[in-house]
């Protein structure tokens, strides 16, 4: 199977709220950067942020239940590291989109999940197996 690198670029209006946001309360490690644009590391991932005029927000669509937006995107962590960020998050005040739960509990794909907006409202989910081999199982 062919590994790679995760890559996402998305605009802003205010590029130093999202250095803030995704630098500071976040703890991502900023990389290359010029005066309209910036590199992070958002966990092994590369994310590219770009100064734009204006962004428009899209209208927040969810999932058929009602319980994940539609739209966004996160990281799936260690157990533990799962655990200290949402502790961080709620020490900080970053309010949840969607609180701290368990989903599908008993089942196979078990996990706990969170959602946060950045400040231009996108959507970030940060979850967690018990078992990393979770992940893609099936069954």
């Amino acid at each position: 199977m062919l590994q790679g690198t995760f890559h996402l670029a998305f605009a802003t209006e205010d590029l130093k709220r999202s250095k803030a946001f995704y630098g500071g309360t976040l703890g991502c490690a900023e990389g290359r950067s010029a005066d309209t644009w910036v590199d992070f590391d958002f966990f092994g991932h590369q994310l590219t942020i770009q100064q734009v005029a204006r962004v428009k927000r899209p209208e927040r669509t969810w999932n058929p239940d009602g319980m994940v937006p539609s739209e966004h995107f996160g990281i799936v962590l260690e157990w533990e590291d799962w655990h200290r960020m949402r502790d961080k998050l709620q020490k900080v005040g970053v309010p949840f989109l969607v609180e701290p739960r368990t989903v599908m509990p008993g089942q196979v794909g078990e996990q706990v999940s969170l959602f946060i907006e950045d400040p231009d409202g996108r959507a970030i989910e940060f979850k967690a197996f018990e078992k990393k081999e979770d992940l893609f199982r099936r069954s």
